[in-house]
């Protein structure tokens, strides 16, 4: 009885197989790289902008970037626009400074009903909450591990 039930289970499997959706892994790959390269244009084109308009350095001109772009995935993630973008883009979307504010703002738009304190406020953090936290830890132990080495070496 065994071997007929695995027998069964073969043909179910060859079945499925058979008619089982083969993913464009290919093709996927080519969207979430233009959608990630896209989003990186955007940023490079907003560092300009802030070096040349603002008088910033290379170096300087990254903090404001970086809270452009959250603040444009906030927007986007608001107006419903960013879902589209995932969807086509899949992986490419998640580049962390957008993937960050999308993960912010959709916790905060989902809890919304909920009240602005215990609702936005107690649940915007949910998703991001755990990059905040190993971020900053991960910066706190390379400062240290850098001021150690700096007093050792003497550099």
């Amino acid at each position: 009885m065994s071997k007929d039930q695995t027998a069964k289970q073969e043909a179910y499997q060859k079945l499925q197989s058979k008619h089982e959706l083969k993913r464009p892994v290919f093709k996927n790959c080519v969207k979430a790289f233009l959608v990630g390269g896209m989003f990186c244009l955007i940023g490079q084109a907003i560092t300009y902008f802030y070096i040349y308009y603002f008088d910033f350095t290379e170096q300087t001109a990254g903090n404001p970037t970086v809270a452009t772009m959250v603040f444009l995935s906030l927007l986007l993630t608001g107006f419903g626009v960013y879902d589209h973008i995932g969807q086509f883009g899949g992986a490419g979307s998640a580049v962390p400074v957008t993937g960050f504010g999308n993960a912010v703002i959709s916790a905060a738009i989902e809890h919304r009903t909920e009240g602005f304190v215990l609702g936005v406020g107690g649940n915007m953090f949910k998703l991001a909450g755990s990059v905040i936290l190993f971020g900053v830890f991960s910066a706190f132990l390379v400062a240290l591990i850098k001021t150690i080495y700096l007093n050792i070496v003497g550099g």
